[in-house]
């Protein structure tokens, strides 16, 4: 009758070598003889049982004829004790990594369901690069604090990077999430015409639309809450050669802010393509002349898109001052009439306190 492998399984981490001492000292078979029986040196043998080498699967064969037990539980064991080396590597390395940790805000991640609340720093630290879904601190940093984004930021506040690199994350997850057809210019510029005809709906109706038609021309269209130092309004960039994300923070909480957020984001997928939204470059702001001038160009054509320079021009000779004369203007023009107030409070024609009754106001529910 042959004999069958016996099954072997402890629940702990400990190398496959202090098992095989405990075996040999239950058979009362000394190392040199059971290394005699497998066809190994003695000193491989020795070494495998302080652990100083790894266990290998021809090695593993041998002792499963030797001693009876299977193969697989030998490497198992090897596996599991070689898991518990890099987690305790890790762990002790993450140590060094704390106070990189302690610049993110983990206590909204919580909050938003991202993760479960960290047991330590060291555990934040490998909370937060599972979530960024990259394996070190300098993968984060090399994906992350160069991430070539064009950003619209309040000119008064720069946004923390930990932050800002946080809040662009939640963004890529939530693009993940959208089904895209293949990125067409012509499709997208089509979209933005329906979706600019769709500012004088209420927002809760609008949204969704606008997600759907952008979705069809190639682009993710995503809104997240802005986190605590996240002083920006928006994002665009490439997550692949054929599809793009425009990702809104809402800021503001006002509808003209929004969609002019929106439109600026859509400018910088449709006018500086995708060599501008490369991983290696950085477009954030008026951070260089670059920069700068593809801000103004966006906001440029964000604002004629909107309602056309000749029509503006027009409407501002009027001098408009009441409810009354916006009301006409943005009906003649098929937009909201909070974003014709928002521009003429950005043109100084009237100040930033007057007919913000037109402007809808708007509240994160989440």
């Amino acid at each position: 009758m042959a004999a069958t492998a016996k099954q072997f399984s402890p629940d702990y981490a400990v190398p496959p070598g202090w098992i095989l001492e405990e075996r040999l000292a239950a058979n009362e078979i000394s190392h040199a003889e059971f290394a005699r029986r497998c066809g190994r040196s003695a000193k491989l043998i020795s070494e495998i049982i302080s652990g100083k080498a790894s266990l290998e699967p021809e090695t593993a064969l041998q002792f499963e004829k030797v001693l009876g037990v299977s193969a697989n539980v030998w490497l198992a064991l090897e596996a599991k004790y070689q898991l518990k080396q890099a987690r305790d590597a890790e762990a002790e390395a993450a140590n060094s990594k704390e106070e990189w940790a302690k610049s993110f805000p983990i206590n909204d991640l919580v909050k938003r369901g991202c993760f479960h609340k960290p047991k330590s720093l060291s555990d934040a630290v490998s909370k937060l690069l599972t979530f960024f879904g990259v394996a070190s601190v300098d993968a984060w940093s090399a994906k992350y604090s160069d991430a070539s984004i064009a950003y619209r930021h309040s000119a008064a506040f720069d946004s923390d990077v930990a932050a800002l690199s946080t809040w662009f994350r939640l963004g890529e997850l939530a693009a993940e999430q959208q089904s895209c057809e293949e990125y067409s210019a012509s499709k997208f510029r089509m979209a933005l015409s329906e979706i600019r005809l769709l500012t004088r709906e209420r927002v809760e109706e609008s949204l969704p639309r606008a997600k759907e038609l952008c979705n069809s021309s190639g682009v993710a269209l995503v809104l997240v809450k802005p986190l605590p130092k996240t002083a920006l309004s928006g994002a665009a960039w490439w997550r692949s050669a054929n599809s793009a994300v425009v990702q809104l923070s809402a800021r503001h909480k006002t509808d003209d802010h929004l969609w002019f957020s929106f439109f600026h984001e859509a400018a910088h997928i449709l006018l500086h393509g995708k060599k501008h939204n490369k991983m290696k470059n950085v477009f954030v702001d008026g951070k260089d002349g670059d920069g700068e001038d593809i801000e103004i160009e966006a906001n440029d054509w964000a604002s004629d898109f909107l309602i056309p320079r000749k029509d503006w021009e027009t409407f501002v000779a009027s001098r408009p001052r009441s409810a009354a004369d916006v009301r006409e203007f943005s009906e003649q023009q098929g937009i909201a009439p909070g974003i014709v107030v928002g521009r003429l409070q950005k043109a100084g024609v009237i100040p930033w306190s007057n007919l913000n009754g037109l402007k809808t106001k708007l509240e994160w529910v989440q």
